[in-house]
């Protein structure tokens, strides 16, 4: 027995030397993305990366950071720290050479924890948002008997699906316990709340808490994913981060007429369009094989970008800043990443280099809008006159081309120059200008003598010109030329007159057969009034309809002049031009859109999964690579984004940023898990996201919290409670229509203009002002609210909407006096008030029936007796002042015949409309 602990005290003195001899091998890893990414973001970034590479060393990319700096020093040497100048200059004692330069040095801990990282090889992580998701497997819960079945046990009693495990994982590792249901009235406002933005009714709170069957709460959510109302909520969601308005921004801020978009966005909720198909038709729409009008309308996400049409402007510099927006955009909403700043230099924090913000903007650079005022491209809806005369003119085209595949190709080509007026040149293009100029900064004109040129236009099958153009002069005569001012004249042709409504006037010139790419020349001949200007909006070089004279206009040219001289209503949408339209893009020195660098292809960052060579590299391939399977954020920004609308916090708090500088998940695992199903399992299905959600137990707790949670979790990280949040702008609206009984039911169509105090708009340009609307479009839902983006309903703003200038991807929510003061006297509170009133004098015999009677109606549970007796104390109080001031009572319900009661009743339900309780979802 002695010679044997001899033995194992030898081993273990063995054992012990060895350890000590390799010290590296059995300690704990230090992780790169945990503990020293953060440490490198807040001390070291700033100087060494992205925007500033002192000394030639950057941490941004690992390649970098190990390669030698100016000095020939190498600041970072796997696996020996003391050799390592960066740890050497971390622990200095002089000022001037101790890092970070003139900040405070690091703690001997920090500085600890970055020796033992280079130690054990400075191994470098991806940050866990740029990884392919895979899917996490599900944490156990319970006792093995209990998940077996044969057993009872808290937490499998608790736990409804996956999510449940994941959350009650993390509430174990601290020590929270989660919180029992909430009741069936609470739930059911809260659910009907999240999902459709409106309040349930007091049938549907009835139906659902005397509804025994075990499925009962999966029925309410069932109805309210087929309720009309969900596709509005999550469309007023959407709306943030498509930037929608129906104005165009800057100075003017005129209309524009783009509802169809919003339109769009609601039918493809309802529908339950799988996100993977939502995005594509958002950004790449027009790029689908055969394109329907619904497919157009749904680029209208990225023509949802400013116009400026002040005099003065430039419309490149706006059309580049449109294009830029459409980029960071896109980043934003999509990929969750501050994307923006790589415009200017290579990001500081994240792995995205200077050059790939261009190479990403090349996808976008083709698109046909180009700051016009007239803000095409659009669609066309053509009245019925005008719809029968181009299935008139296909026809005409199918009976002239014998073969039918030919015939196809001819009549789509020429449907789509009627619907979108595309591919064109517009006129702020002409250059070498003699006696003219930019009229307005918008659109070419010229006066008598005056000249221009047309640069690089192909002229190979395309003998037809069509001219936006017109004058007040009698006898303007422009002549076209070829090559030079002195070249061979292709057309002489009388400017039509600008008609009374100022519009000009589509005019179709026969051109000679000419062969390749020239510059063309356009000159002025007006004797008359030399004085007066001839405006040219765009010109655009077609092929010839079938059939038609060489050198005439023939009578299916006028079919087709009469069809895109009609004013029918448009919609902006997103073309890309090809050939003579088609642009290079060039890197921006520092970001300004004036001084060009190299010139870049489109591509991907190279941090990320490459693009499939199959794809075309235009927004139609990107598009379909931002929702590839190997794609690591899309699916984690979605489902963060559906997270945070229910919960009031994503996973990832910051859902702006999922990058390095984010705040970091709550639940990774549970975040990865729901990417993966919704990709793979749910195949991008929105509402079977949704269903799952709250289908959880986490969901469907009490959100009462105890003193002893309160301090534990503050702000619900572990969500050990259910979620209580003042609700959204809309909601808050919305809330008070339906419960007063004023909610229209119509969906669709313009935005309309309900009651809004004299002088918040100020449109001194173009003379706009708020025209109310009349009937049931005074009682619409918000989204359908006219959104003027220098003047934004005020209640709306009040309770923290955007301006929507730009995309907007979370409100943050504040609690202001002013919010108070729009329930209490807005006019649409006011006037839901009063008609809330006139429910609770129909609904009880007292005031405290009736006043029960409201709060039931708003709350769907009864008030408590403190609550109802100082609710019945104001109404009294107010009776006994009506009475006395009966002229006061009159003005409040605008009738002559308003009793003191009814005035009474009017502000006890007013006041019942502005309770924290009723703003907020509990």
């Amino acid at each position: 027995m002695k010679s044997q602990w001899i033995i194992l005290g030898t081993v273990g003195i063995a054992v012990a030397f060895m350890l000590s001899s390799f010290p590296g091998i059995f300690e704990e890893r230090v992780d790169y993305n945990t503990q020293i990414k953060p440490l490198l973001n807040k001390n070291c970034i700033v100087c060494h990366g992205g925007v500033k590479k002192a000394s030639g060393f950057s941490l941004l990319f690992k390649h970098e950071a190990l390669a030698p700096a100016k000095s020939g020093k190498r600041a970072i040497i796997p696996g020996d720290a003391d050799g390592s100048e960066m740890i050497r200059r971390l622990t200095l004692d002089d000022p001037d050479e101790r890092m970070p330069l003139d900040h405070p040095a690091l703690k001997p801990e920090e500085i600890d924890i970055l020796s033992k990282w280079i130690d054990q090889g400075a191994e470098w992580g991806d940050h866990w948002a740029y990884q392919t998701v895979e899917k996490p497997d599900i944490p156990k819960i319970g006792t093995f008997w209990s998940r077996l079945g044969i057993a009872e046990n808290d937490e499998t009693n608790w736990a409804r699906n996956e999510i449940d495990h994941f959350i009650l994982d993390k509430l174990k590792q601290e020590g929270i316990k989660p919180s029992p249901e909430a009741d069936r009235a609470t739930l059911i406002r809260r659910l009907s709340l999240d999902l459709t933005g409106l309040p349930p009714s007091e049938k549907d709170v009835l139906d659902f808490t005397t509804d025994k069957s075990a499925n009962a709460y999966e029925k309410v959510v069932d109805r309210l994913l087929t309720s009309p109302a969900y596709g509005e909520r999550w469309t007023g969601m959407w709306l943030d981060l498509a930037r929608y308005a129906d104005t165009k921004g800057y100075e003017r801020d005129p209309g524009r007429k783009i509802w169809r978009y919003r339109d769009w966005l609601i039918k493809a909720f309802n529908e339950d369009k799988p996100f993977d198909q939502f995005t594509v038709e958002q950004i790449a729409g027009d790029l689908v094989p055969n394109p329907s009008d619904a497919q157009l309308i749904a680029t209208g996400f990225h023509r949802n970008t400013m116009n400026n049409d002040e005099g003065g402007t430039q419309d490149e510099e706006f059309r580049v800043a449109a294009m830029l927006d459409r980029v960071n955009t896109t980043w934003d909403v999509w990929q969750g990443t501050t994307f923006s700043c790589v415009q200017c230099h290579s990001h500081p924090y994240d792995p995205f280099v200077n050059d790939e913000y261009y190479k990403f903007l090349a996808f976008f650079n083709n698109s046909r809008d180009e700051d016009v005022t007239s803000d095409t491209p659009t669609l066309r809806f053509y009245k019925a006159d005008d719809s029968l005369k181009l299935v008139n003119l296909r026809q005409f085209i199918a009976k002239s081309i014998p073969n039918p595949q030919q015939a196809s190709i001819q009549a789509d080509y020429f449907t789509k120059l009627a619907r979108t007026m595309e591919p064109k040149i517009n006129s702020h293009d002409f250059d070498q200008l003699v006696n003219a100029s930019l009229l307005d900064a918008k659109y070419f004109g010229f006066q008598d003598k005056g000249s221009a040129r047309i640069k690089n236009v192909t002229l190979t099958g395309r003998p037809r010109l069509l001219i936006s153009w017109g004058t007040k002069a009698p006898d303007a005569t422009v002549t076209f030329r070829q090559d030079n001012l002195a070249g061979p004249v292709l057309a002489t042709v009388r400017v039509p007159k600008t008609g009374s409504t100022g519009n000009d006037t589509i005019q179709l010139i026969p051109l000679p057969p000419v062969k390749g790419k020239h510059n063309l020349y356009v000159s002025l001949n007006s004797p008359t009034a030399p004085k007066d200007w001839v405006q040219i909006k765009w010109v655009s070089f077609q092929p010839s309809l079938p059939n038609q004279p060489l050198d005439a206009v023939g009578e299916s040219d006028k079919l087709l002049l009469d069809i895109l001289n009609a004013n029918p209503e448009q919609t902006p949408i997103m073309l890309d031009g090809m050939g003579d339209l088609a642009r290079e893009t060039y890197v921006f020195q520092r970001g300004n859109w004036l001084v060009k660098g190299k010139r870049v292809m489109p591509d991907v960052p190279k941090y990320f999964p490459a693009m499939d060579p199959k794809l075309p590299k235009n927004r139609l391939g990107l598009a379909k690579w931002m929702v590839s399977r190997e794609h690591p954020l899309t699916a984690r920004v979605a489902v963060n984004r559906f997270w945070e609308q229910l919960f009031g916090t994503g996973i990832v708090e910051t859902v702006e940023d999922m990058g390095t500088q984010g705040i970091a998940p709550t639940h990774r695992e549970l975040l990865d898990y729901l990417a993966v199903e919704f990709m793979e399992t749910d195949h991008w299905s929105v509402k079977k996201l949704l269903k799952k959600i709250v289908m959880s137990a986490t969901y469907q707790q009490r959100s009462e919290v105890s003193p002893e949670l309160v301090a534990k979790d503050p702000f619900n990280k572990w969500l050990a409670r259910g979620p209580r949040v003042r609700l959204s702008a809309e909601a808050v609206h919305d809330q008070a229509l339906a419960v007063s009984g004023l909610l229209s039911q119509k969906m669709y169509g313009p935005s309309v203009m309900p009651v809004q105090p004299d002088g918040i708009w100020q449109s001194p340009y173009d003379g706009e002002s708020w025209k109310q609307s009349t009937g049931e479009d005074l009682h619409r839902r918000a989204l359908y609210t006219y959104w003027k983006r220098t003047a934004p309903y005020p209640s709306m703003v009040t309770f923290d909407s955007p301006s929507r200038e730009f995309c907007q991807l979370r409100r943050l929510r504040t609690n202001t006096p002013l919010q108070a003061l729009v329930t209490l006297n807005d006019p649409v509170y006011v006037e839901a008030a009063q008609q809330l009133a006139d429910y609770m004098q129909k609904h009880g015999q007292s005031p405290e029936t009736q006043i029960q009677a409201g709060f039931r109606r708003l709350m769907l549970r009864d008030l408590p007796p403190k609550k109802l007796s100082i609710l019945t104390r104001l109404y009294r109080s107010t009776e006994a002042h009506y009475r006395l001031k009966p002229d006061e009572a009159q003005k409040l319900m605008a009738r002559e015949d308003a009793s003191p009661e009814q005035a009474a009743l009017t502000v006890t339900a007013n006041t019942m409309l502005n309770l924290d309780e009723v703003v907020t979802k509990e």
